[in-house]
């Protein structure tokens, strides 16, 4: 299988002549849910894993993808060889298992403690026999597959060992490896379990029935997969949101945690977006469904880590490159150590190929191949589960190179939205509320801004007549008698009101980037409103965790430089380039790349979106963002918190630590027992809890990265902090 790149189904960047990639198909509306597909298997590219494991998923059906940007610089490669599990469909159940090892114990007490006699031989060949026919039959059936496909898969590695093994008359060991072969198998899978579904507990926070209001104005409880865009639906308190939606009526708290990673609940208003699968702590809510079953955005979560493990990772390729090549070459070294040894080293024939099968056991990769996609999985999901969608394995492990962050302003480092800041009066009392009674006519975001901001009175404000907006100055109206003006420095100049007192006054929230409204009557300015788009609560944070990482935090805006100079010297950061056009900020980005090494950028609008695929990597934010910047970034933060920016660099380093540590596990423990097989200290017996006991301990390292790092602050107290 293919894979495409750089959208909300993006796999990673493909490698430099790979086949044409292929996009995922979206789901259709009303499609039913189904549990996440993660692989967490130990096969390499080739095996035959397939033939043993779970029923391949359907193929893909081809889909476009212009427009998404392939980086020629991140190395990729199809995964043609992926599959679903680790023979363990050929495993049997832990009855046939239990019972194998009664019967290899049998064999062994037979061996040991019976006499040398044909009877107590046979007996005990028998239980063997029975051991390794209850435990391995599915094990030699996928075996002789793979032998006749010209394959060395781990199936074929044990079914010979173990042949090789009751042949030469140690059948009390080959029947015990075999039932212990079946219940590492076991415990492995379980263990790997934990990876495999742990982004999948996620698809249950959805409910099953949605309250659908009908054409009469009745409720009724219907499927959610059935509920049609522009539905009413009707969110009880304590209920959770059964799809994605606006609100439309009500006010409450909503806990987006399972979405977002925000452990605080989020006030929710007309007009605010809910979640499938968030969870209403208060009030009533109705809303309107914006996106079906199917398409939700917890459902692209989990579609997201799904596709994002089938990209495999630089590391991931690389020891499965390797493994590829290992397997037959200890193959290749058993078989010159079974014949060769006798006959130039002198050794015993049954000595030789006792050590030879010895070594097929330990060559067994799996510990090898499966210490890289567990550790993956557990990183997206861990990642997932904070909010952090991460588009691909690549993308999680190249994060750790990250040395320049490029911000944009508007949207990123800022909240997006102007607020009243400053304010001041020039002598008329009641000046407050004509500037309330004139900004409440307009909807120019700025007018919004200062009535938000002067808040609400008691008093009836008063009444405005010929109410005019001025093209590029603001807006008039006659109150009391008088024409009131509530507009720019522009208008004020033209009528001649503009004084020494008026300019000291704006000149100085000005130098710090802010909008200045005034307000006027015929004769003179009576108030000055201050606007502005304030940081967000976690800006600076964000840019305190960059610096500690070693991240030179950079700001790209097309905004003028003395707001850019103010939001940027309130957050932190040193360096800024201002008014730039979309083309300047993809040179900005070149520019960094050249100067610091591997650059990101993170933004949120449709202008950001050449520099978001630009960069090495590109960070989206999923709440205020743009559906291009989104499908355009690697990764995209669902909350917004810039802090997750400096969160998924840890985590990435973390990952590569991880992924470092469970391959020199792998190959150390290979390496010790290779030594102790060719110099006879090493039984099959040792050779089979080595292997099966490496691939447990990988496993088990590799779920650590579910757990939160020791000593990182939760969001709720991360939040509190801010």
């Amino acid at each position: 299988m293919t894979e495409t790149s750089r959208s909300t189904i993006s796999q990673g960047p493909p490698e430099p002549g790979s086949p044409a990639p292929v996009a995922l198909p979206m789901p259709k509306a009303g499609t039913a849910r189904r549990a996440p597909q993660i692989n967490v298997s130990c096969c390499t590219p080739g095996s035959s894993c397939a033939d043993d494991a779970a029923p391949a998923k359907a193929p893909a059906a081809p889909h476009g993808h212009e427009g998404h940007d392939h980086k020629a610089h991140a190395d990729h490669e199809g995964h043609g060889g992926e599959h679903e599990g680790h023979d363990h469909g050929a495993l049997p159940g832990w009855g046939r298992i239990g019972a194998a090892l009664v019967a290899a114990t049998g064999a062994e007490l037979a061996h040991l403690l019976g006499p040398d006699t044909p009877i107590w031989h046979g007996a005990g060949m028998a239980l063997a026999a029975a051991a390794i026919l209850l435990a391995g039959l599915g094990v030699y059936k996928s075996g002789m597959r793979s032998l006749l496909r010209g394959q060395l898969g781990i199936s074929a590695l044990m079914a010979v060992a173990v042949t090789g093994a009751f042949a030469i008359g140690q059948w009390p060991e080959a029947a015990m490896v075999m039932a212990l072969y079946a219940l590492a198998e076991r415990i492995e899978e379980g263990a790997a379990g934990r990876a495999r579904n742990a982004i999948g507990s996620l698809l249950a926070l959805s409910p099953e029935q949605a309250d659908v209001q009908q054409p009469d104005g009745q409720w009724r409880s219907v499927p959610a997969a059935e509920v049609a865009l522009g539905a009413t639906v009707r969110v009880r308190p304590g209920g959770r949101v059964p799809l994605d939606g606006t609100v439309t009526t009500g006010r409450g708290a909503v806990d987006e945690s399972s979405v977002t990673g925000e452990s605080l609940a989020v006030d929710k208003a007309p007009g605010d977006r809910l979640y499938a699968g968030t969870l209403n702590a208060q009030a009533e809510l109705l809303m309107q469904v914006t996106s079906a079953a199917g398409n939700t955005t917890l459902d692209r979560i989990i579609r997201s880590v799904e596709e994002a493990q089938a990209s495999r990772a630089p590391t991931q390729r690389f020891v499965d490159r390797f493994a590829a090549i290992y397997t037959p070459a200890v193959f290749v070294l058993a078989v010159v150590v079974a014949v060769g040894a006798p006959l130039l080293l002198g050794w015993g024939w049954l000595d030789a190929i006792y050590r030879a099968l010895v070594l097929l056991v330990i060559a067994c990769p799996c510990a090898l191949v499966i210490s890289t996609p567990v550790t993956v999985v557990s990183g997206l999901a861990a990642a997932a589960r904070r909010g952090i969608l991460v588009k691909g394995g690549a993308w999680l492990e190249q994060a750790r190179g990250i040395r320049a962050v490029a911000f944009d302003k508007t949207g990123t480092i800022t909240a997006g939205r102007p607020v009243l800041v400053g304010q001041a009066q020039f002598g008329d009392d009641a000046a407050t509320d004509v500037a309330r009674a004139l900004a409440g006519r307009s909807d120019h975001p700025v007018s919004k801004a200062i009535v938000a901001g002067l808040g609400q009175t008691e008093a009836s404000l008063p009444e405005v007549e010929d109410f005019t907006a001025l093209a590029g100055r603001g807006v008039q109206g006659r109150i009391g008698g008088s024409t009131w003006q509530l507009g720019n420095r522009r208008a004020m100049q033209e009528r001649n009101l503009w004084t020494d007192a008026v300019e000291a006054a704006a000149a100085a929230h000005e130098a710090q980037g802010r909008s200045v409204t005034l307000l006027a009557d015929p004769g003179a300015v009576r108030a000055l409103f201050a606007v502005a788009d304030t940081l967000r609560p976690q800006a600076v944070q964000a840019v305190n965790d960059l610096k500690a990482l070693g991240i030179v935090p950079v700001m790209l805006t097309g905004d003028h430089a003395a707001a850019a100079q103010a939001a940027a010297q309130e957050a932190g950061i040193a360096e800024v380039q201002a008014s730039l056009l979309p083309e300047h900020k993809l040179a900005a980005i070149a520019a960094l790349q050249q100067k610091h090494g591997m650059t990101a950028m993170a933004g949120d609008g449709i202008n950001d979106a050449p520099a978001l695929a630009k960069a090495d990597i590109g960070f989206a934010m999923g709440a205020a963002g743009t559906d291009v910047a989104m499908e355009t970034a690697d990764v995209v933060i669902m909350n917004d918190d810039l802090r997750r920016v400096a969160e998924t660099v840890r985590l990435s380093r973390r990952t590569h630590t991880v992924l470092v540590q469970n391959i020199t596990l792998a190959l150390g423990i290979k390496a010790v027992f290779f030594g102790l097989a060719l110099t006879g200290q090493a039984t099959m017996w040792m050779a089979v809890f080595a292997d099966m006991g490496a691939s447990l301990l990988v496993v088990a390292n590799g779920l650590r990265m579910l757990r939160p790092e020791q000593g990182s602050t939760p969001p709720a107290a991360q939040d509190n902090q801010a």
